[in-house]
């Protein structure tokens, strides 16, 4: 099945804020920006995905990916507005659309596309986050509407509202995203991508 991802990312200086503690505000803001390129790289080379739509308002982030996917202007409505301006960017292809966080740093392109796999067999799916709370992969089949929930709570808030959440396994690096200090010492054991190397 073919499929198109959707990436909102939000500008650098205003993500992982519970980072202060461990990393300065530049080095914060070069963190966000490698922990995109990676799962943004890491999408792009999925088998199945046809098209990757990068929600930012990150001028350095567009300006680094201008050319290579389809870039939409953050709408100024939070994380679940830029996901929805996505989704409607995304919209009209024969092509499932699957939603994916930009901060996967450790994202490989074979769990990605296993992931993506799964949740072919559904109308509406998530992949909850190692935690088990949060939602880091939400994916409809094609002219399935997607009504994004984004938050605290999201996994609950997903499942509640129809989406099957995808029994992906708790190592896959699809379900590792980055929110505190552990995370960071869990996606650098599982093998973070070149830029977020560089800044690590």
């Amino acid at each position: 099945m073919r499929w198109v991802v959707v990436v909102p990312v939000k500008p650098a200086a205003d993500g992982k804020t519970r980072l202060a503690g461990v990393l300065s505000a530049s080095a914060r803001e070069r963190l966000v920006r490698a922990m995109a390129l990676d799962t943004i790289a890491a999408a792009v080379a999925t088998p199945g995905v046809v098209r990757v739509v990068v929600v930012t308002g990150d001028v350095p982030l567009r300006t680094l990916l201008a050319g290579t996917v389809d870039l939409v202007d953050e709408p100024g409505s939070g994380l679940n507005g830029a996901v929805r301006a996505g989704i409607e960017r995304a919209a009209g292809a024969d092509s499932g659309i699957a939603v994916l966080l930009g901060d996967l740093p450790a994202l490989r392109p074979d769990e990605l596309a296993d992931a993506l796999s799964m949740a072919s067999a559904h109308e509406r799916a998530f992949v909850a986050d190692a935690d088990g709370t949060g939602t880091t992969v939400l994916a409809a089949l094609p002219g399935v509407v997607l009504d994004p929930q984004f938050g605290s709570g999201s996994a609950a808030a997903h499942e509640l509202a129809g989406h099957v959440r995808l029994a992906v396994v708790a190592t896959s690096s699809v379900r590792r995203d980055v929110d505190v200090p552990d995370d960071l010492t869990e996606v650098q054991r599982l093998g973070v991508g070149p830029a977020t190397r560089a800044v690590l």
